[in-house]
């Protein structure tokens, strides 16, 4: 009797009951990476795997998990608490919930994984599609270019090229879509007429909310997302440049603002303030892996060169409400969690409370600039307040 041979199981992404699952429960401009997700968790043996999510992306959460469970064969817990970036890889909750693989979505692979080891994790940008030509019709007009048609026959040409380059950039969700308008732009331009900046070790044209390049002598910055936050940080390291931002769901070209002057003057005045304090709480952020104990070290070292009595407070929310409680005890703070805190809401907080790069100014031999404040946290650099810090040789 012969036996016909058994079925082939088909290839993950051509599964068409995972195909059928995606389609029924996940939006189609999204790219979660389902079936790269499925293969990794199979390929790792996991037998319970943690999904983290930002706040935006939480509404697929059950979605995900369902798939996850169904196509891994795993155990799948969602880990809901507030995640502001890729600095928040919660790996630690996840291990100790048991998971043995983690998935983290929408941010890049900030905090490498060779640091959440031996948990093995996967990050999943989730690349969102957006009407590019759009996009790229709105900055033809704004700058009065005229460009080729997508699509149409006769070709226009550029009526002149711009004498500065243009900067595109955005969120990572946003980037490969960054990248085809830049190219959509540079048609008939001379070379480097549109550029896409780059901050290492970030991805061409990423933005963190901490992290951003210094942009040079450009015309303006272009830069795609649906909020302000990281847009923000591009406007203060680079405070002299016109900066607008494409909302790619209300598909609006915006003139953005930042009033960096006001900055300067609060932050100038909670250094001065904090640089005569006798006793100092540092503030380790304990979010995920957004505190850095490299970073408190080297704070640390320094404040024991200058002979500052000082003590560690280790929080998950850093808030004025938390540290008011220790006002009799402190003349100033120095929190090692999020640059942005000070930056945004230092002004709340009953004391003085720095940015570790604002500690190195009121502590160290670092200079206060009034044209320049930098936010390179996570950029490749010889500062000691940067969290790849490498001492210059």
């Amino acid at each position: 009797n012969h036996q016909p041979p058994p079925a082939r199981r088909p290839e993950i992404a051509d599964d068409p009951v995972l195909k059928a699952a995606i389609e029924r429960t996940l939006p189609a401009n999204y790219a979660f990476e389902v079936p790269k997700t499925i293969w990794r968790c199979r390929e790792a043996d996991a037998t319970c795997v943690a999904l983290q999510f930002p706040e935006g992306l939480l509404i697929y959460a059950n979605a995900l998990a369902d798939i996850v469970r169904d196509f891994a064969g795993a155990r799948v817990v969602v880990l809901a608490d507030v995640t502001y970036g890729a600095c928040c890889v919660d790996d630690l909750t996840a291990k100790a919930l048991g998971a043995d693989f983690l998935v983290h979505y929408g941010h890049s692979c900030l905090v490498p994984t060779t640091v959440t080891g031996p948990l093995k994790s996967l990050y999943v940008f989730v690349e969102i599609s957006f009407d590019v030509e759009h996009l790229a019709s709105c900055v033809a007009a704004e700058f009065g270019w005229t460009r080729a048609l997508a699509g149409g026959g006769a070709e226009e040409t550029v009526a002149a090229a711009p004498v500065k380059p243009l900067a595109l950039a955005g969120t990572i969700q946003f980037a490969a879509g960054v990248e085809r308008a830049r190219a959509a732009l540079a048609a008939g331009l001379p070379t480097g007429s549109v550029v896409v900046p780059q901050q290492m070790p970030l991805s061409a044209g990423e933005v963190l909310g901490c992290t951003s390049p210094r942009l040079g002598d450009v015309a303006a910055l272009v830069f795609v997302a649906d909020g302000r936050f990281h847009l923000e940080s591009l406007m203060i390291h680079n405070p002299g440049v016109p900066a607008f931002r494409y909302d790619p769901y209300a598909k609006r070209l915006t003139r953005e603002g930042y009033d960096v002057d006001r900055l300067q003057r609060l932050r100038r005045a909670a250094v001065r303030a904090a640089s005569g304090a006798k006793r100092v709480g540092l503030v380790l952020g304990s979010l995920g892996r957004q505190g850095s104990p490299a970073i408190l070290g080297r704070v640390r070292a320094l404040l024991k060169r200058r002979r500052v009595s000082h003590f560690c407070l280790v929080v998950s929310e850093v808030t004025p409400q938390t540290l008011a409680k220790f006002d009799e005890h402190v003349d100033a703070w120095i929190q090692v969690a999020c640059p942005r805190l000070s930056i945004d809401w230092g002004h709340q907080f009953s004391r003085p409370c720095l940015s570790a790069y604002e500690a190195f100014v009121a502590f160290g031999d670092q200079q206060w600039d009034d044209a320049h404040y930098p936010m390179d946290y996570y950029a490749r650099s010889d500062k000691p307040w940067t969290t790849y810090y490498k001492p210059p040789a």
